[in-house]
This record gives C-alpha cells, structure tokens and sequence, in this order.
C-alpha cells in the first residue's frame, strides 16, 4: 500500500463542508486522450537464500540494511520514522514496504510501456546488486512461500500498528494479506465521470479473467494451499466493509457519488496530522465529516488518504487501479499493464471485452471469481471456460496495442508485453499450476529452500 502523501498547500487542505468537495476530487482527476499514461506498482517478497525464510525488516542482512545499501549505491532518499528507514524515495519513483517487508517500487506514470520496462530493468539490476551480498533473494510470486506469519517481522510503521490489531476484528485473513502477499498493481487513467465508471465497470468485470491469467500463489507456510491464487483467496476474508467487487460500478447510472457514498460509509484506519497518525479505527468516515473526532475534523486530504486504505477488486483515486493480479516473474510483470492498456485505452477494444463477461449477475461475477482463486483456467462461467474467455481477452489486448503502436527502439509494438503471458493462456495453465507441479514435496523452509531459489528467485538482468 503506497503512502498518500496530502497536498496542504491545494484542495487537500480544505475542511470538507459539502459532498459536492468530494466529487470533485475524482473530478480534478480527468484528463484529455494525450495526457494519457500508464504506471505500475511491484510488490515482491524477499527470502534468505540460505534458508527460503522471510527476511526480517531488522539486522544486518535486513530490508531496512538493504534499503540504505539501496540509498548509498544508486542516490535514493531514506525516508524515515522514528530513526529507521522505511522507504526510499527520488524523482520519478518511491520504494515502499508492506508490512511484512514486501518491497515495492510505485513506477512512475509512463507514456507507455516501454519506458515501463526501462524502469522496471533499472529496479531489478538495483535490487538483485545491493540484495547478493546479503545473501537476500526477491522471488517471483504472490505470496511468502515458506514463513508463518509468526516468523516474518512486523515493518515498524505508524500506520501497520495500527491496522494489525484491527484487522484481527474484521477478518480472519487481514494479517495475512499484509505480511504474506504480493501483487502488482496497474494505474490507468480516464476522460471524464463516464469514462472513470465505464472503466471501472469492465475491469471489475474482467477480475476472475485477469486473475486466472495472473494466478501465482499456490503455497503458504512452507505447503500447497489448495489455491492458485490464495493471494486472492486472502481478499476475501480480509474485510468485507472496504474490499472485493462493488456492485454499483455495474449500473449504467453509477457516478462519482456513488463511489463517494461507498468511500463514506467504510470504517477508517486513522488521519495523519504532521508526523503523528490518529487512530480512527471502525469509524466510519461519514461519521467522522459530521462529527468529527474529539478535537480533529475532516478535510478533503483525510478522505484522499482514506480513499488509499480501501481494497476492491478496481480502485479509484484520481485514476483507475486495477487490484486483482498475484505478483509476477520480472519478464511477465508488464502483462497486466499490457492487457490493461491495450483494452481500456480503446473504445472499440473495451466493447470487446465486455462483450465476454456482460452477461453475469453480480452474485454469478462473485461466484466465478472466488472459483478462479481455486480453479484458474478451468474455472466454469456459465457457459465458458475462464480459460477460454482469457484467450479472447489477450487477444483483444494485443489488438488494441497493435493500435495505439507506440513502438521502442526495435520498432516492436507494446503487443511484445503480452507475450509472456500469451503462451500460459493456449496452453491453459497458470503460473501457480507450473510451479506446483515443479513443487514434488519440497516442504519446510530447509527441505525445498535451494529449489525454491533456484525455481523463482529474481536474477540481475545485466548478470
């Protein structure tokens, strides 16, 4: 989860006074067709070499030790709470940790994906360099395999002490999706108020296809979890006020306002005043406007934070973040981007996809989805295989990139982004299937650590 960081010197400042506030945050968020861009967020979690164990946040062969090594080699900013570093930042990017020391790059927003891929060659070169000496290895999945969520240490954040013991109110899964998972998130952008919830409305609706398509996290706690994407299984039982599908995206009529009354209704975490974060936990933020608490008040910055703290399947800011794909192999990690612009920034390509999941019911959509966390490809949406709708939906992406044909150097299109994934989808088996079927027993963090490196642990591109 990026920090938000509130703009005091703009609109985030004001007190909120009326509804009308909140609108129209979404609606400063509006571009034209050519302000257009595209950025991603990496999520990876990092194991000992010699053991597959987590990696603590603290120590000499910590992440926080890895984050100055990070800072001291390649000009990164430590940022700081409380005396220990935890992030990085500098222009064009922001490194950030999840609360079990899940690393994340927060990419910049690119004019198209090969200057995605420039960055994210640059992340990876970075990382793999400053991680070798610590014996510290990033693998290429959507979960810590082998560490119990007793053994992974806590990242020593304001804002994690606060949430931890919340989520074990709400959910029997909250903590697990914040020390154990991993994803890659994609941020999209939009023309107007219709465009935002037409967006919205189909990359909700594809979630079961893009899932299946990025599945990716099929052991925990050193053993087979019985899912392809427990990750997305975690969502589930996470906190049902501020996570899954939200059905009103799937009414021609939804607007900003309902988004807004969504966002409103949804309990908080906290508020942040200078360094010091309040605990509003369970409060919802309607609440809070009307009322406020104790001697704080709502202003347009605390919504905008608070807008940072809800987790459906699509998410919306100032721009569109797509939410439901396991973290990925570095060759495969701009799939998700690729797919995601080659069939949202084309009106014809949207139609399209539509087309394959229009037909659902909202509960039907919600049933598939939590099938697919289980099933894949062979997942079974009423008439079809998800397998079979996600070949559909590659090849209307790849389309779509062919085109917008933004080429790079080679004179390739973004099409080649695709291609990664392209293979796993004719063939019908998922990320999560392939390393399963590698797995043959490997259990506890000594029996399958050096396979486990060996299987999925990112390498220096410039090795």
């Amino acid at each position: 989860m990026s920090d938000y960081i509130a703009d005091l010197s703009g609109p985030d400042a004001a007190p909120i006074e009326s509804l009308d506030q909140l609108i129209e945050h979404f609606e400063r968020g509006s571009k034209t067709r050519d302000e257009f861009r595209i950025g991603t967020e990496y999520e990876k979690v990092a194991v000992d070499r010699e053991t597959g164990a987590a990696v603590p946040f603290s120590g000499d062969r910590g992440i926080e030790k890895l984050l100055w090594g990070l800072a001291d080699r390649f000009g990164w900013e430590p940022q700081e709470e409380e005396g220990r570093v935890i992030g990085l930042s500098r222009p064009g990017g922001d490194i950030t940790l999840e609360p079990g020391g899940q690393l994340e790059l927060s990419g910049r927003a690119c004019e198209n994906l090969h200057e995605a891929q420039v960055e994210l060659d640059e992340h990876v070169d970075e990382i793999t360099v400053v991680a070798e000496p610590l014996g510290v290895e990033f693998l290429s999945l959507g979960i810590q395999p082998l560490s119990t969520l007793e053994e992974i240490e806590w990242v020593p954040k304001k804002r994690y002490g606060i949430m931890a013991p919340y989520m074990e109110k709400v959910g029997s899964y909250g903590q697990r999706m914040m020390k154990q998972t991993a994803t890659v998130q994609v941020n999209l952008d939009y023309r107007s108020e219709a465009d935002a919830l037409r967006k919205m409305r189909l990359s909700t609706g594809l979630a079961p296809v893009m899932n299946a398509i990025f599945a990716n996290s099929p052991v925990c706690d050193g053993r087979p979890t019985g899912y392809l994407s427990f990750r997305g299984q975690i969502w589930t039982d996470t906190d049902p006020l501020r996570c899954g599908m939200l059905p009103f995206v799937f009414s021609d009529q939804a607007g900003f306002e309902d988004y807004v009354d969504w966002a409103l209704d949804a309990p908080m975490y906290f508020v942040k005043r200078g360094q010091d974060y309040h605990d509003l936990t369970g409060v919802p933020f309607r609440q809070f406007w009307k009322a406020g608490v104790g001697e704080l008040r709502a202003t347009v910055g605390d919504f905008a934070l608070h807008l940072s703290t809800l987790f459906p399947e699509t998410r919306l800011k100032t721009y569109i973040e797509l939410r439901m794909a396991d973290s990925q192999p570095p060759e495969s990690m701009l799939a998700l981007s690729a797919i995601s612009k080659g069939v949202l920034y084309d009106d014809d390509c949207m139609e399209g996809a539509w087309d394959l999941v229009k037909e659902w019911s909202f509960a039907e959509r919600v049933e598939i989805l939590h099938r697919t966390y289980r099933e894949g490809f062979q997942a079974v949406a009423k008439r079809h295989k998800v397998g079979d709708l996600a070949r559909e939906l590659v090849d209307i992406a790849a389309e779509g990139l062919r085109r917008q044909d933004c080429r790079n150097a080679s004179g390739q299109t973004e099409e080649i982004y695709v291609d990664p994934v392209r293979s796993r989808v004719d063939r019908g088996v998922t990320l999560a299937e392939e390393f399963l079927a590698e797995w043959n027993g490997h259990e506890g963090v000594s029996d399958g650590a050096r396979w486990l490196i060996d299987y999925a642990a990112y390498r220096n591109p410039g090795a």
